[in-house]
């Protein structure tokens, strides 16, 4: 059914849950794992700017691939494929776009991220995600 599974994580707790399941499906249908992250504009600033900007996305980066190695490493212990990705962007666009890029047949995603506003049941790049795209989305 899913030959494809892109897990989008920020690092949060919210987001872990989505990481967790997500692998869990891939395992079940033996479907190839793309792990993403995304370092937000929004929050940390738009290059070329500051010199500080830039650190700040670069030591953002060096811990987001360290965190996408490790879900990467637990697809390949179960025997399933894995490929990581870090960019820079808006993550609502960067998720619909690697996964269209690379005919994801499935997004599995935490319902809220880092934010973890409560207010509303999903938060806004899962919903943005959801809205924009034509894959299928499952909000863990």
């Amino acid at each position: 059914m899913y030959d494809t599974i892109l897990i989008p994580t920020d690092g949060s707790e919210q987001a872990s849950r989505g990481v967790d399941h997500g692998l869990n499906l891939a395992e079940q249908y033996n479907a190839s794992v793309l792990c993403l992250y995304v370092v937000d504009e929004r929050r940390h600033g738009r290059p070329p700017a500051l010199g500080s900007v830039e650190a700040e996305h670069e030591k953002v980066e060096d811990e987001a691939v360290d965190m996408l190695e490790e879900i990467a490493d637990r697809a390949r212990e179960v025997g399933l494929e894995a490929a990581c990705e870090c960019c820079r962007g808006l993550p609502w666009e960067e998720i619909i776009d690697y996964a269209e890029r690379d005919n994801a047949d499935l997004i599995v995603m935490g319902r809220r991220g880092a934010t973890n506003d409560r207010r509303t049941p999903l938060g806004s790049v899962t919903e943005r995600v959801v809205r924009q795209t034509e894959i299928p989305v499952q909000a863990v």
